[in-house]
């Protein structure tokens, strides 16, 4: 079989068979389409035949962008500032999509025997786009205005935790409160872009080490970008290979296909599940999905009435039927969830944890003991907040209502719904693409001083696993105390969690080098880092 699949790659590297064609042959041979697409890309670097095209201009038609969109990192929050963001700024390190770590402005990490203090030795040749070279006072200051309870970064959550940072030489050196394996991890959070000084004095600069300088930047519209040449990463035979990228602002999904089929744009994110397959047939596209972290749910403020009530959100839990989700909003692009944010793409999940079944009966019985006075449970909700998001609240208000409880759900402009909505009205649909560790998952969105704690659980004793789980090296004991905080998320926290998504990207034919990414959408948004144009 090995044979017959190299004989197949040659012919794509060739151009004499097209890329579904190949996926199709594989499947025949036992291959998954996932493995399929990661031996083309992997093909694609090795073979002679498929070399790099450098030059020309990449377009992305990005879902999730806002008017009130910043190129500050602390506040992104969707894809379309992510995407824009990744152009001109890079983090200390990135995780792949085999799950390990490569650096980016770090060139190595070391951590100490016990893991309570790392080293990551910045790159010598690394150039931020202003001309400055960059320094590791530039990291420490970066990581203190993250650190910032006033910058209101998306990152607070995991700088918690950090005793002391200092520098020697090139070297950034974290000590921390206690043990933390998954430091490193932690530092290629998207928030964390290393800028000059911190980006203290203007953090919205765009300012960083990424391929690509800032040409405009349009809020909730457009932006561009022309390549460096002065990147550390290398020439265009090498990496980030086109001359100029452009992101384009396509909220709408109807409009973001047709701009993918007309060639407008040459990928897009969020393709709907419910037209993937049928996207995929066009000659001149190809879906690319794989499954991962990624989770669509429904969040309600555990401080906020009715939702402080644990019956009243136990109602919800029970009224939901996941499995139609699956089938009717996911079109099986994606598994069911289980009201706590890990699944077994995690390699500390605990599988023994019970699936949460549907049942009126039970919901019905949660929601008389709520003593809720009858009055209407508002569900916000906006074609942005995940593909297939108002459809998703309507299958909800129709289980609940089966079950007696009075759930309404209101329709929000997409527009605003990221500032205006999500982690600010108390019960509303969201996304979240996952992070590479547990630790990171909970910090950011759980732990109680998180400022992307969008369910307000503020827990002393989940604080305290968490800080365990950090100190624990053993890993059979980790995976313990991650089962009990797991637990302790899905029997009372205000998430609701009805499905894992796949990401679902529609790429242009012409686009090589192509491959799904467990991370995030648009190959970790970096899509533009990796493809080349074959024509």
């Amino acid at each position: 079989m090995n044979d017959e699949l190299k004989h197949l790659t040659g012919e794509v590297a060739k151009g004499s068979m097209t890329r579904r064609e190949f996926v199709t042959r594989a499947a025949a041979l036992g291959v998954t389409a996932a493995v399929a697409n990661s031996m083309l890309a992997t093909d694609a670097k090795a073979d002679g035949h498929a070399k790099p095209v450098a030059g020309g201009t990449f377009r992305l038609g990005v879902q999730g962008g806002e008017s009130t969109n910043t190129q500050d990192p602390a506040s992104w929050a969707s894809d379309v500032p992510i995407t824009i963001g990744r152009l001109w700024g890079e983090t200390l390190v990135r995780v792949e999509a085999d799950g390990q770590l490569s650096g980016l402005v770090a060139e190595s990490w070391e951590g100490s025997a016990d893991a309570t203090t790392w080293t990551f030795k910045i790159r010598e040749n690394c150039m931020f786009s202003n001309g400055n070279a960059v320094t590791a006072e530039d990291v420490m200051k970066t990581m203190e205005r993250h650190s910032n309870e006033d910058s209101k970064s998306g990152a607070l959550g995991i700088m918690k935790g950090i005793k002391s940072m200092s520098t020697d030489g090139m070297n950034f050196v974290v000590e921390l409160d206690g043990a933390n394996a998954d430091l490193p991890y932690l530092m290629a959070d998207y928030h964390l872009m290393i800028q000059p000084g911190g980006g203290f004095d203007n953090p919205a600069a765009a300012i960083g080490t990424g391929a690509y300088l800032m040409e405009s930047f349009e809020p909730g519209v457009r932006a561009s970008a022309t390549r460096r040449s002065d990147y550390w990463g290398g020439d265009q035979t090498v990496t980030a290979h086109y001359d100029k990228v452009e992101v384009i602002v396509l909220n709408d999904a109807t409009a973001r296909t047709a701009a993918l089929q007309s060639g407008q744009v040459d990928v897009i994110n969020r393709v709907e599940p419910k037209i993937a397959k049928l996207l995929d047939r066009a000659p001149t596209v190809n879906v690319v999905n794989v499954s991962g972290r990624g989770h669509y749910v429904f969040i309600a403020h555990v401080d906020k009435t009715p939702f402080d009530n644990l019956d009243l959100r136990l109602a919800l839990k029970y009224a939901i039927n996941r499995q139609e989700m699956v089938d009717k909003i996911l079109q099986g692009y994606g598994g069911v969830g289980n009201d706590m944010p890990i699944n077994a793409a995690y390699p500390l999940f605990d599988e023994t944890i019970p699936q949460r079944e549907f049942s009126l009966e039970k919901a019905a019985e949660h929601y008389k003991k709520s003593g809720h006075d009858g009055s209407p449970i508002i569900l916000r909700t906006a074609d942005g907040a995940f593909p297939g998001a108002v459809d998703a609240a309507a299958l909800f208000q129709q289980s609940c209502q089966a079950a007696g409880i009075p759930l309404e759900v209101k329709r929000e402009p997409n527009d605003g719904y990221w500032s205006e909505v999500w982690n600010v009205q108390p019960f509303c649909c969201s996304y979240w693409g996952g992070r590479p560790v547990q630790d990171q998952m909970y910090a950011t969105a759980y732990l109680s001083s998180a400022d992307w704690n969008d369910t307000r659980w503020k827990r002393d004793d989940f604080d305290a696993l968490l800080l365990e789980a950090r100190a624990e090296l053993d890993d059979a004991k980790r995976k313990e105390i991650y089962s009990k905080m797991g637990r302790m998320l899905r029997e009372e926290g205000g998430l609701i969690l009805p499905m894992f998504n796949d990401f679902i990207d529609g790429v242009s034919a012409n686009v090589a080098g192509y491959v799904g990414d467990p991370n995030a959408d648009m190959m970790n948004y970096y899509a533009f880092k990796h493809t080349w144009k074959t024509a």
